[in-house]
């Protein structure tokens, strides 16, 4: 909010103590109070955008009458990227207000991977002036690491460049945890610059002493946690956790043992990754809540994850409460999953699932267009010879994108090792397409149910190279090449035709047209894929989508090769006897 002068002030205590009118008035409320963690019968009054009374209050130019209806606060996603919903900053904005998001703390390390510091940059410009909070923390791993080709490298020197800007908090998720604790001058350098700011971890798996020294670096918080013993011990050495419930990731019901009175106050809510189609079906942070209430979390609690408890960890020192002097950011709701108003500073931004602002929709830059720079992919890139021996295959897990380490004999045709339907055994590839190395990463995974056809996609985490899988070549270089043509997105392809496609020319990351178009679209791809191709797995394109991470265990596929995330290194395909 705006610095409030003297007579703003006056105005403000007499408002307050009801011998002035009040902009906004809301009425007959179930108050959710997140500091004692109780439900009271109030109305809350508002003026010059913060709340200034709680209690019995007539005296308003505007009084909404709620009926009964819960009042809580503006909900905090406390770590995510927009460009996981597929969507521009203020289509995003389009679609959370209305689930009661005001506030969300975000990491632009998608488009960061592309574009670098432009793409930073179109992200901050492009999230100025909506009736929302977006904050950023910096991009600490671009790239994630050496083992692959992103579009940018950024130096602790670079990310220096927004550390005053109001709107940036401070370090994002530090993933490089393997090359902190080697002491890589790189990393070191980004922590340095910013430890006097937040710092956010991403440490899945690291304990005892390897997590001391993790923290003892400066990191604060984690949201990579999918076990309570995880959880409970990063807890125990002073870190605060989020609880992930994104599309893929899906932790808050995995980690509810973890919720006590000794913890609860140390613990937030985040999505991470949230697809377009789970954003308008599901929800966002409200669906996280949901799941709380309903697993027995008590309501004033759930709604502290989401509110009080990011507040305090980020510093916003008037959100996160219903209180005087608080900012009014305000949801009002019977059903959580049914939000009625979203006020934010005391304006009604959203109602019965709209939002009520508008934007400029197209955005030129240059910067997060036109990012795909492939060299020409040919049948002899995507050949793999065989060796006679047996192959190291990509193992699935179901909600997670931890992946195993699986051992096969290959299926073998005219002396090149192919896909295996039967087994389940279907051929990978990620493609290098910033810089036209002509880079293509092969391998093979198991546990998506492809039975025909291919289907590709420019969003891989974290450098977004194209990622395909395919039963055949020529079906996995038809969609790379649809890909290329749209300027990056999503493709289905089989027996030489493309069935469906979705274009994302924003970085190869994100589109301009509403959130539901694009929801649309991608069930519509979902069910074709599953339909036409046979694939088994919940969410094909994001499931694909994560099997180029190599900093998340155990084995994944970069441009440059088959990693083992446990040892940081590139494996051969084929595993020695």
């Amino acid at each position: 909010m705006t610095d409030f002068t003297r007579k703003d002030l006056e105005e403000i205590i007499d408002v307050a103590r009801g011998s002035k009118k009040a902009d906004l008035l809301i009425k007959n409320g179930k108050v959710i109070n997140v500091f004692n963690e109780s439900v009271e019968d109030a109305d809350v009054l508002i003026h010059k955008g913060i709340v200034v009374g709680i209690g019995k209050y007539d005296n308003a130019e505007k009084v909404i009458d709620v009926q009964g209806s819960y009042v809580a606060p503006g909900f905090t996603d406390a770590h995510m990227h927009i460009e996981s919903t597929m969507s521009i900053p203020p289509v995003f904005a389009q679609a959370v207000l209305p689930l009661g998001t005001t506030t969300a703390v975000v990491d632009p390390h998608e488009i960061a991977n592309v574009a670098g510091i432009p793409g930073i940059q179109f992200m901050i410009n492009s999230s100025e002036g909506l009736p929302i909070d977006i904050y950023f923390m910096l991009s600490s791993c671009v790239p994630s690491t050496p083992l692959e080709t992103s579009g940018a490298h950024l130096y602790a020197e670079d990310l220096a460049i927004f550390k005053n800007h109001p709107r940036v908090l401070g370090l994002a998720e530090l993933m490089n945890y393997p090359g902190l604790l080697a002491k890589v001058p790189e990393v070191i350098d980004k922590v340095a610059k910013f430890r006097d700011r937040i710092i956010d971890g991403h440490a899945p798996g690291l304990s005892g002493h390897n997590l001391n020294a993790y923290l003892s670096a400066g990191v604060m918080a984690d949201h990579e946690c999918t076990v309570p013993k995880e959880a409970e011990e990063k807890l125990s050495k002073g870190m605060w956790i989020m609880m992930r419930e994104g599309s893929l990731t899906r932790d808050v019901l995995r980690l509810l043992p973890i919720i006590n009175e000794r913890t609860k106050h140390r613990i937030m809510l985040c999505t991470d990754d949230k697809h377009p189609e789970d954003l308008v079906y599901e929800g966002h942070v409200n669906f996280a809540i949901h799941l709380l209430i309903k697993n027995g979390i008590p309501l004033p609690l759930a709604v502290r994850l989401a509110t009080l408890n990011s507040a305090n960890f980020f510093g916003f020192r008037r959100k996160g409460g219903i209180a005087p002097g608080y900012d009014a950011d305000i949801v009002i709701f019977k059903d959580i999953l049914k939000i009625e108003k979203v006020f934010k500073n005391g304006k009604l931004v959203a109602e019965n699932g709209k939002a009520l602002f508008e934007f400029k929709r197209e955005l030129h830059d240059d910067a997060v267009k036109n990012t795909i720079n492939i060299k020409p992919v040919t049948f002899e890139k995507l050949e793999i010879k065989d060796e006679g021996k047996k192959i190291r295959v990509i193992g699935i897990h179901p909600d997670t994108i931890l992946t195993d380490e699986m051992i096969f004999e290959p299926k073998v045709k005219d002396g090149k090792v192919v896909s295996d339907t039967e087994r389940d055994i279907i051929k990978i590839a990620v493609i290098e397409r910033h810089k036209a190395t002509g880079n293509v990463g092969l391998g093979f995974i198991h546990g998506l149910g492809l039975k025909k056809g291919a289907f590709a996609t420019s969003v891989a985490h974290d450098s977004h190279n194209i990622i395909v899988a395919g039963e055949n070549d020529r079906d996995m270089l038809l969609a790379v090449a649809q890909i290329e043509a749209m300027g990056g997105g999503v493709a289905i392809a089989k027996e030489g035709k493309i069935l469906g496609s979705l274009p994302l020319p924003y970085g190869g990351l994100m589109t301009n047209k509403p959130i539901t178009e694009t929801a649309e679209t991608l069930l519509s791809l979902h069910k074709i894929a599953k339909e036409e191709n046979g694939l088994s797995v919940s969410d094909p394109f994001m499931t694909l989508a994560f099997m180029s991470l190599p900093v998340i265990p155990k084995l994944k596929l970069t441009d440059k090769g088959l990693v083992d995330v446990d040892k940081f290194d590139f494996v051969s395909l084929f595993k020695e006897e």
